[in-house]
């Protein structure tokens, strides 16, 4: 039996280690955002590329060309990412979407689309785009009904989105699913993951819908697109989180109704004129 002594020592070592990991990490986390701090200020000091030099040349979408546009075949993999199954359909990625490298962590690991939409991993209910995985297995298919009332509910220039749309229109999806869906959960962390989705629609696609059109009904490129980030550095987390927290924190529908907020209704979603 091991003495008090070992026993004594083996909890410090494990403390010890704990801090040391906690501080590295730590270390790690502030080193990063100060990092993206600096790439912020840099592009806020910075002339913008061109619009139409955005993509460095020799990339695919160099110049607005992109590989050929190739709908998913049968045995295909799709995932519910739009822009992960986009790229895919033009070749950027395996156009069967499996077998993806992670070369970051080792050359013989890799994975298909569909094997991150592990439920309430990624995927998540009261997606903007896809219906809640109680109701559709297959989380890579979109749903022409979802993504056609978001299209349709910009209040933006030429019906653009805008981060206020894009509050309203969540906060209705989140309001309709948590009716409809007797499974549905949806956690701080996975509301937080659905804005930072529908916040990418306003800074990479600048909410422009004849850009969006095509990417979520058909997750095709359009012809000619590169994303609306056009600063040297391009999208920090900074910049990216502000419009995040805009679009989650503008969601009126989950306060309570004794504040003037509740009884959400499909016409909330319409364009308002």
């Amino acid at each position: 039996m091991p003495s008090s002594d070992s026993l004594a020592a083996v909890a410090v070592l494990r403390l010890a280690v704990g801090l040391l990991s906690t501080l590295v990490n730590g270390a790690t986390t502030t080193g990063v955002l100060l990092w993206d701090l600096g790439l912020f200020i840099y592009n806020l000091l910075s002339k913008n590329l061109p619009a139409n030099r955005v993509v460095p040349e020799g990339q695919p979408g160099a110049g607005g060309l992109w590989p050929q546009y190739q709908p998913p075949q049968e045995g295909s993999s799709r995932c519910s990412c739009p822009a992960l199954n986009a790229l895919a359909n033009h070749g950027v990625l395996p156009r069967d979407g499996r077998n993806i490298s992670f070369q970051q962590l080792n050359q013989t690991v890799s994975f298909d689309l569909s094997d991150i939409d592990v439920h309430n991993g990624i995927e998540h209910d009261a997606s903007l785009t896809r219906e809640d995985s109680i109701f559709q297995k297959d989380q890579g298919k979109p749903s022409p009904k979802l993504i056609e009332r978001l299209l349709t509910g910009g209040t933006g220039p030429n019906g653009d989105l805008t981060p206020a749309d894009l509050s309203r229109i969540s906060g209705y999806r989140r309001t309709e699913a948590k009716q409809q869906n007797p499974q549905f959960s949806l956690s701080f962390n996975h509301k937080m993951f659905g804005s930072s989705n529908s916040s990418t629609l306003l800074t990479i696609f600048g909410g422009r819908i004849d850009d969006l059109r095509p990417f979520l009904l058909e997750e095709r490129i359009p012809d000619g697109w590169q994303s609306r980030i056009t600063h040297p550095m391009g999208l920090t987390i900074a910049e990216f989180n502000s419009t995040v927290f805009k679009v989650e924190l503008g969601i009126k529908e989950e306060l309570p109704a004794s504040l003037g907020f509740g009884g959400v209704h499909e016409d909330q979603t319409k364009k308002h004129a």
